[in-house]
Parts: structure tokens; C-alpha cells; sequence
């Protein structure tokens, strides 16, 4: 597996679920945690040693001091803390400082749009005391009770407050409660504020981790006829203007979810696959998600082809896609060398040609026209539910 030889930091491992995930979705990768819990540090290691991973390193560490392990890392998973940090820029400073060259950084800061009212919450609870120490089970009582005892019509309740989330009194019930309404050092940053505190560290925005759910031209009743102004202006907007865009007119994502590296001289891109132009498309590299990097994954989709059955892909990650999305036996063998290692386009395009010299329909030899559309419909389409990550250098 490509992952092999790899040293994968999560950065504010916790008890170290997310860990497991990197550790299974990498084989052969050495997986580092910090977390500044010594509690939670314990349990994570002894959470991988159960399933059998001892390529592994947990340590309670500050991000800051990330430099003191002496370690460099290929890939950096910072998921729910980067916000907490008492300062952003330091924290990303320090990642960058132990990122191998061509190594990425996948990390994530709450959106002061989409959260407006939250953060609004936690302001009045604060005035009200309950966030001068550490909130507890009487912090979490006052707050249910205040926000139970608003009228549905008020702002605050009718904008955050859901009774069947928030006020059932189990232990998950709570956990939202502090994570939402009572949680310390809190912060929410805008689209320009976020790509300010990469260009202030030397970081390059790459993509969004959910990048279909920031398209612009998604908003819109008919994307393929929108109003003659924004047919002139859309291609004019920057990534970042794109962005901010997207969020002022409909802020559907709590967490502004990124991926990003080293600052580089080729431009980052937002995923507008549909405005790629062939040249973009000649350039490509192909990575698969490596929640699907898998060899289970690999004889299934196999045994698909052997069949010529459909497969439905989506079962792997269904929490990226809305509906079922079926492959057919075609473009399943198209894409099936990613399972060996990223690919090229092109790459993949003589793949296309070796296992389909023939057009099924018309009986001639398949063109290389027939084979770039072929691979270029496959790979489009599970991009868009987040299974491979289309890199253009």
C-alpha cells in the first residue's frame, strides 16, 4: 500500500478514535497522537494495541510542542481542536514546522456564520457564570432549563434549540450541550479569516474536506442557467471570494474543513470539476480516499467486474453521500489501480484502453476520446462523494 513507511500525526488525539480510523485506513504507517489529556493519551494507545497496531506513538503533548517530539510527518490530522488553541496562527506555524515537504495538513475551525447564534449563547451564558471554570452536570441543568423555558419564538431557541438533541438529560444530550452552548475558549472565523491565517504562516489552501457542499453555482435553482450577470462575474471570483460567497448566502457548515501544505507556486484549487480544461485533466493525479484503501475493498469490486454487476460503492462511506451511488463494471476497472497507488490521469487513461479496447456498443476499437471521457465520468463522480481526491500540481 502507498501508506507504507508514512508517519501520520493526529494532533488532539483524544481517546484516540480517530487514530484507529488513520491507523486502519493506512497500513504499514507509523501513527503518532498528542493530546494534552494524560487520561486520554492512555487510552488511545491501549485503544490501538487492542486492534493489533504497534507501529504507534501516543504522547501528552501541546500542539506547541510538537517540535520536541523531533519527528517529521507526511500527513497531519488536526480535526476539532485547531479553534481552542489560545492562538491559531502559532498552532498552524508549529504543524507546518514538522510537515514533510509535499506533506498535508487536514484541519478545521468553527464558522462564526454558521454559528452566529451559538456563540451568541455562550456570550449570555457567560454573563450568566456558568462559563467562569469548567461547566459541569449544573452548568448543563441551568442551560437546558433557560433555553427549555424561552419562548419558541425567540431568537436564540428558535435558531439553535432542538429538545430532542439537547434536552433529554442522556450523556450524549449533555455532550452537546458543552460542546455547543458551554464550551471554553471557543472561537468562530470567517472565510478571510481563515485564508489570512494560512498566508501569514506560508500555508497554500488546497480544498475544502467537503468541497461539493461550497459550490457556489449549487445555490442556485438551474446552475446551467444562472442570471447574466453571474455568468459574467462567477468565473471572475476568486477561490476565497467563491468561498465567503457561498457561506454569506447560505452558511450550511459548521466547520470550515480544509486540507493544506506548504506554500508552493501552483495554484490551489476549489474542485469546479466541470470548468477543468483537457490540459488540467492531462496534469491530474488521482488519490483514493484511504478510508477505502483496502484489500477487502479491492477483491469486492473485482469480483463485481468478474460478475458484470453493478456495485454499489457508497456502502464503504455513506456518511458522504446523500443516496446510492452504483458503478458499473466499466469504470470500476478503470479506477481500479488506485488501489495500488495514486495515479495519473493519463495513467489511468492507457488502464482504460488495456481493459476496454473494445466500444460494447458499436464493436470498434475504443478511442482514446471514449477512454479520457470514460475515466474522466468515473473520476468526477466520485469526487463528488468525496472517495478520490483530484490533485492538479
Amino acid at each position: 500500500m502507498g501508506s507504507a513507511g508514512k508517519v501520520i500525526l493526529d494532533a488532539g488525539c483524544g481517546s484516540g478514535y480517530k487514530s484507529l480510523v488513520l491507523a486502519e485506513a493506512n497500513p504499514g504507517a507509523k501513527i503518532v497522537g498528542v493530546d494534552l489529556s494524560e487520561a486520554s493519551v492512555d487510552l488511545a494507545e491501549k485503544r490501538l494495541q487492542f486492534y493489533g497496531f504497534d507501529n504507534i506513538e501516543f504522547h501528552a503533548l501541546s500542539i506547541y510542542d510538537l517540535p520536541k517530539l523531533g519527528l517529521k510527518f507526511d500527513y497531519i490530522n488536526c480535526d476539532e481542536v485547531l479553534y481552542l488553541l489560545p492562538d491559531v496562527q502559532k498552532g498552524l506555524e508549529v504543524m507546518k514546522s514538522v510537515l514533510n515537504p509535499g506533506g498535508m495538513i487536514r484541519t478545521n475551525l468553527h464558522s462564526s456564520t454558521q454559528r452566529t447564534f451559538f456563540f451568541r449563547g455562550q456570550q449570555m451564558f457567560g454573563l450568566m457564570g456558568l462559563m467562569d471554570s469548567n461547566p459541569e452536570d449544573m452548568e448543563v441543568e441551568i442551560a437546558v432549563e433557560t433555553m427549555e423555558a424561552l419562548k419558541d419564538h425567540v431568537t436564540l431557541k428558535a435558531s439553535t434549540w432542538r429538545t430532542e438533541l439537547y434536552g433529554t438529560g442522556t450523556p450524549e444530550a449533555k455532550q452537546k450541550i458543552l460542546v455547543n452552548y458551554l464550551l471554553l475558549g471557543d472561537k468562530g472565523f470567517t472565510i478571510p479569516q481563515t485564508m489570512d491565517a494560512l498566508n501569514h504562516t506560508d500555508l497554500e489552501f488546497v480544498s475544502m474536506l467537503m468541497w461539493n457542499s461550497w459550490d457556489l453555482s449549487e445555490l442556485f435553482a438551474d446552475p446551467t442557467n444562472l442570471p447574466e450577470f453571474w455568468q459574467k462575474k462567477l468565473p471572475e471570483l476568486s477561490i476565497a471570494q467563491r468561498l465567503e460567497m457561498c457561506e454569506l448566502i447560505h452558511p450550511r457548515n459548521r466547520l470550515i474543513d480544509f486540507w493544506c501544505k506548504e506554500k508552493s507556486q501552483t495554484q490551489p484549487s476549489l474542485g469546479a470539476i466541470s470548468e477543468w480544461c483537457d490540459a488540467d485533466w492531462e496534469n491530474t493525479i488521482a488519490h483514493l480516499h484511504p478510508v477505502l484503501n483496502k484489500q477487502q475493498i479491492k477483491e469486492d469490486l473485482l469480483g463485481a467486474v468478474q460478475r458484470q454487476q453493478p456495485y454499489e460503492i457508497t456502502c464503504y462511506i455513506p456518511a458522504s453521500s446523500k443516496s446510492r451511488f452504483l458503478m458499473d463494471t466499466g469504470a470500476i476497472a478503470c479506477i481500479l489501480p488506485l488501489w495500488d497507488k495514486p495515479q495519473r490521469f493519463t495513467s489511468l487513461v492507457e488502464h482504460s484502453l488495456k481493459v476496454r479496447p473494445v466500444n460494447g456498443a458499436t464493436l470498434e476499437p475504443t478511442s482514446r476520446e471514449e477512454a479520457i471521457f470514460q475515466v474522466q465520468q468515473a473520476l468526477t463522480a466520485l469526487e463528488s462523494i468525496l472517495y478520490v481526491f483530484l490533485e492538479r500540481p
